[in-house]
């Protein structure tokens, strides 16, 4: 790339330890470039309501380019990067269309976060998407809207209730916020659009290895989301591990041994995370060690050992069992920015990274979630105002915020969700609605079905 005066910073990703990486350094003397594989920043934690039809896309994603005009010293590249020469201090990465790019550094922000994991049976990502991207939420989108269209059409009864039953895998955030939308769209506001079903028929499944919901909230809450769960008419299957995933079924085993096959038309993944091939590459790279999800293990001044010039933020990094949450992100993406920034003008930075933990949410339906903040666990109608709080703050731009606030004002008062267009180009078929369906069989046996990976109750990197 072009020679440009200053000290280089390369940062890999654009969320929000990324992103708040690089406005910390907009006023440092570094020139900051920033390269990701999405042109846009992406509000993770609202990815299950533009699933389910009550915001847009363009609600909780907001261009890079536009976040960033204001800071001249900061250029965005739409690059998916590969990998790294350690020892030449360059960051390789290929263009959309394959041209290899290189790019020289003196301080390198890895903030790449993190891919859903299916625990070793990669070979369920076509019969189960996860929830990770804009492209997962709007296939999820494709894929409840369009079950309830095939129900309506088929004429035989076990097909349509096969149609009209849905299976989440895994029981943290993600999945208990997708399973209490996934029924309030069927006893709310599809109730009455329909002539040949009744959408409130609907079942939905929620299996998971651990002994409850949302575990990692404590066993108030936890108990507090069940009792919230069980009312929307949200299945519990805790203590489940998921043993095959089909197009047509998924079957799970119980910590008895006893194996069920349950018939359903729609798989949804949210039970866990692992760090993205980079991290290897990195690690590789470096001699950095990983840990089971693959994340990068760093000092306490978020360096990787013997690197002083490559730090970890957000989700890919592992220091002292920190979950992948937005204020994990953004703290650390702060951090190395005022780091970067401070080293660049000559002065010595030691201070650790100290993480301060606001709190974690979660949404379960209309007027119920649960909140964990500042040692008060509470939830109900007051934690779902708090939710919203939050959510509207964290949000990217005064645009994004105003629109969310519309949405749910529609949504929450008057049942209706305006973001549910879909095309039929999945639905519900693997190869597209129209085409050749493909092998419904799948192959792989043992998967498990946890919280303790789960997206977290925020954004990560």
């Amino acid at each position: 790339m072009a020679a440009t005066s200053g000290q280089r910073v390369v940062i890999v990703g654009g969320g929000f330890a990324g992103l708040f990486a690089a406005r910390q350094l907009s006023r440092a003397p570094v020139q900051v470039t920033l390269i990701d594989r999405a042109e846009h920043h992406l509000f993770a934690p609202l990815l299950y309501q533009c699933a389910t039809g009550i915001l847009s896309e363009g609600k909780i994603a907001s261009p890079l380019r536009a976040l960033l005009r204001k800071h001249r010293n900061v250029e965005f590249f739409l690059a998916e990067v590969t990998g790294i020469d350690a020892a030449g201090q360059k960051v390789l990465a290929r263009r959309p269309l394959g041209e290899e790019l290189e790019f020289g550094y003196d301080y390198l922000i890895l903030a790449a976060g993190v891919r859903q994991s299916y625990f070793g049976h990669d070979e369920y990502a076509a019969f189960a998407p996860g929830m990770k991207s804009i492209e997962d939420a709007l296939k999820i989108r494709r894929r409840v809207f369009g079950a309830f269209e095939m129900a309506e059409s088929a004429t035989d009864p076990a097909e349509r209730q096969r149609w009209l039953t849905f299976a989440l895998v895994g029981a943290g955030p993600t999945g208990v916020e997708l399973a209490g939308q996934i029924r309030e769209v069927a006893t709310k506001t599809l109730r009455s659009e329909y002539r040949h079903i009744q959408p409130s028929d609907a079942r939905v499944l929620l299996f998971d290895g651990g002994s409850a919901p949302l575990a990692m909230f404590g066993p108030k809450l936890s108990a507090l989301a069940a009792r919230d769960l069980g009312k929307l008419g949200v299945e519990l299957h805790m203590g489940c591990i998921v043993t095959h995933v089909d197009a047509n079924s998924v079957q799970i085993k119980d910590h008895d041994g006893n194996v069920t096959r349950h018939e359903v038309g729609t798989i949804l993944w949210t039970a866990g995370v692992e760090a993205p091939p980079l991290a290897g590459q990195v690690a590789k790279a470096t001699g950095a060690e990983q840990d089971r999800a693959g994340r990068l293990m760093c000092g306490k001044d978020l360096c990787l050992p013997g690197h002083p010039e490559i730090m970890v933020t957000g989700d890919v990094m592992c220091l002292d069992k920190l979950p992948g949450v937005a204020e994990v992100a953004m703290q650390s993406g702060l951090y190395a920015g005022r780091r970067i920034g401070h080293l660049a003008r000559g002065r010595a930075y030691d201070k650790p990274f100290r993480y301060h933990d606001l709190g974690s949410a979660a949404y379960i339906s209309r007027g119920r979630a649960v909140v964990s903040a500042f040692k008060l666990n509470f939830g109900g109608f007051a934690g779902w105002w708090v939710w919203l709080f939050i959510h509207i703050g964290f949000l990217t731009g005064y645009r994004n915020r105003i629109g969310a606030v519309l949405g749910w004002w529609f949504a929450f008062t008057r049942d209706l969700r305006r973001e549910r267009t879909f095309t039929m180009d999945d639905v519900p078929v693997i190869s597209g609605a129209y085409g050749k369906l493909a092998d419904p069989t799948g192959t792989g046996e043992d998967a498990l079905a946890s919280t303790g990976e789960d997206d977290p109750a925020g954004p990560g990197s």
